[in-house]
């Protein structure tokens, strides 16, 4: 299954990371605020005025380089607005929010999608984004109608990162599937897990801020010491671990965390005849959910155009195409799933998160400390 869709669009290097704090805790650019009279003219001007004539000509979208959506939806939406989308590519996840919050106030495109929960505090707190609320907000699911940083940017989808296991691998060896977090430190599962750097990967991230959040600040680090000792293979990316060490692609770990949808990608992407199942399972304990936003950039040369797109990232065909295009779960509620998610895509009922603002805070730390355990 391709590394594109399911790591390289949420890939976050660790000197992206480290530069997008470093950028948000030394801006010191603020925008000259207008005088209190000249802003209750401006309100009473535009209160008197005509309604906005529709926005017109092109709209930059910047989007992690795995961002994915189909031409006909483009080119649909092109027709129906008049607009001409521009998609700009910003690289990966971590690399796209360093350079938004540089360019902050002043972006070279006009709306951006693809910044998630571990880096959205920081984007915040740089100033990235400007107020919009889509009118579509209030078709979001329940759990994500209030996750937008304030009014700043909108979800657009979620998914889970999980630690998935060939169940035939595990049979063969005599062992039985893991049944949560605690089990991968048990002796039964020694050298059998590989795992993604944090520092590197943003799957490998997300595992990490899944045992802070299930151990805590007293414990995580014990725990990551067992698995250490338990013969945890640690490699640079997804790709690495699911193609390369993973039992389902040929190598010798019947164990990785990867997606609570690799096995539905597992099935997409198989050569005919395709299988009836997929070779991966999901513990579905101990994943942690990723949330992705769009948001309209402070500063933009098309705010009218750009409140547009998000809406459009909301609406129901854009929502439906998700699934498929970028492997993740659409953010508004009751959009049908097509059968191979429904089918096989695993059931997260209690997903681990930290609270954005903690991520921020702390993260260069906790890469730090995770980085003495494993001796890295």
């Amino acid at each position: 299954m391709p590394a594109r869709l399911l790591n390289g669009r949420r890939l976050a290097s660790a000197v992206a990371l480290t530069t997008v704090a470093v950028l948000a805790a030394c801006s010191s650019t603020t925008a000259e605020q207008p005088s209190a009279s000249a802003t209750s003219a401006t309100s009473a001007a535009a209160a008197s005025s005509a309604p906005a004539a529709a926005p017109t000509g092109t709209v930059r979208l910047l989007a992690h380089d795995s961002f994915s959506v189909s031409k006909d939806l483009i080119a649909d939406f092109e027709k129906r607005t008049g607009l001409t989308l521009e998609v700009v590519s910003g690289g990966d996840a971590g690399a796209m929010v360093a350079s938004a919050v540089l360019a902050a106030g002043q972006p070279t495109a006009d709306v951006l999608f693809g910044v998630d929960n571990t880096l959205v505090a920081r984007a915040v707190d740089a100033g990235v984004f400007a107020p919009y609320a889509s009118p579509e907000d209030a078709q979001l699911t329940p759990a994500l109608q209030a996750d937008t940083a304030g009014g700043l940017v909108t979800p657009i989808d979620y998914g889970d990162v999980c630690v998935n296991y060939d169940t035939a691998a595990l049979t063969k060896r005599g062992v039985a599937a893991p049944d949560s977090l605690d089990d991968l430190v048990d002796p039964a599962y020694k050298d059998l897990l590989v795992v993604e750097d944090p520092g590197t990967s943003s799957p490998g991230l997300a595992f990490l801020l899944a045992t802070i959040a299930r151990y805590g600040d007293d414990g995580w680090q014990d725990y990551w010491a067992e698995l250490r000792d338990n013969g945890v293979k640690v490699v640079g990316s997804w790709t690495d671990a699911y193609e390369g060490d993973y039992s389902v692609s040929g190598g010798d770990r019947p164990m990785v965390v990867s997606y609570a949808t690799s096995p539905p990608a597992e099935i997409v992407y198989a050569s005919d005849p395709k299988p009836t199942r997929p070779s991966s399972s999901v513990l579905t304990d101990g994943c942690y959910r990723q949330v992705e936003y769009a948001g309209v950039l402070a500063g933009a040369q098309n705010t009218a155009a750009a409140q547009v797109v998000v809406d459009w990232l909301l609406s129901e065909p854009v929502q439906a195409d998700v699934p498929l295009s970028m492997f993740v779960f659409p953010a508004r509620q009751g959009t049908p799933l097509p059968p191979v998610f429904t089918d096989f895509a695993a059931t997260v009922d209690a997903p681990l998160q930290l609270p954005a603002a903690d991520v921020s805070a702390n993260l260069t730390t906790w890469l730090a400390d995770w980085g003495a355990v494993m001796g890295r």
